[in-house]
């Protein structure tokens, strides 16, 4: 008999319902890897799955700690390097959804994974971009996904690493974006929002069980969009469940079940 989820298997298995089936996706270091791996190995067995350090299609092992672990590299298509996986796959546009994650997340879905405070005195620093920046500034769909904490939802970023809409509905495309008007969805253990590109700012499209918009707005510093009426999420089945549990996290790395 499965046993109960958690919201973070949930979080995980919702972000990999966001995958389609021979979508070609690029990863970055941590949750992504995760959700990636759900999708391929639950609805999306012909889904490209692309690390941005250069490994292609590989039968990934569980369960990677990092896009430079040797188990993101076994039985790949062609194990290349950060200049092929962005050079010569994204910026060439034939990535169909970025995946990433960060610190902060902001009303525009800007993305923060370098520093909070000033920048001239931080008063953390964190590994920076990696390939995030270039994830979000070319994929045509973008995927976030982080837990949910107020600190991690400002109004706007203390620095911005990866952009999102930038300022508004049309930021990017000031901004000569390669891709001016990108789908973006960020999923988190409270939530699922989207870009509204009218207006260039996020939308709660639905709430994970149990939790209550107030909940929600209460640990979230900006006030996201939302329509008349908010779907509740589905929650993951038993075979999702065994998918996660037995063949992606097995060690649980990422997702800490008691």
């Amino acid at each position: 008999m499965t046993a109960p989820f958690i919201l973070d298997e949930l979080m995980v298995v919702e972000a990999s319902r966001h995958i389609s089936d021979g979508d070609v996706v690029l990863v970055g270091t941590g949750l992504p890897m995760v959700a990636a791996l759900m999708a391929l190995k639950s609805h999306a067995p012909n889904m490209c799955y692309v690390v941005e350090t250069g490994p292609i299609a590989p039968e990934v092992i569980p369960t990677p700690v990092s896009v430079s672990d040797p188990r993101v590299m076994y039985r790949a298509a062609r194990v290349g390097s950060l200049l092929e996986s962005l050079g010569g796959v994204l910026q060439r546009g034939l990535v169909d959804v970025g995946f990433i994650g960060g610190a902060q997340v902001d009303q525009f879905a800007n993305v923060n994974s370098t520093l909070i405070g000033d920048s001239a005195r931080p008063k953390v620093r964190f590994p920076g971009s990696g390939g995030a920046n270039d994830v979000a500034s070319h994929a045509k769909k973008v995927l976030i996904i982080t837990r949910h904490e107020r600190r991690r939802f400002p109004t706007h970023c203390d620095y911005v690493t990866s952009p999102g809409y930038v300022d508004g509905p049309h930021g990017r495309k000031r901004a000569a974006l390669p891709t001016p008007y990108p789908d973006v969805v960020v999923v988190t253990d409270m939530t699922v929002m989207s870009i509204d590109k009218q207006a260039g700012r996020l939308r709660v499209d639905k709430l994970m069980p149990g939790v209550s918009l107030e909940h929600l707005l209460e640990n979230t510093g900006f006030e996201p969009m939302q329509p008349p009426s908010i779907e509740t999420t589905e929650t993951p089945s038993p075979a999702e469940l065994r998918v996660l549990r037995e063949e992606v996290d097995p060690g649980n790395v990422y997702v800490k079940r008691a």
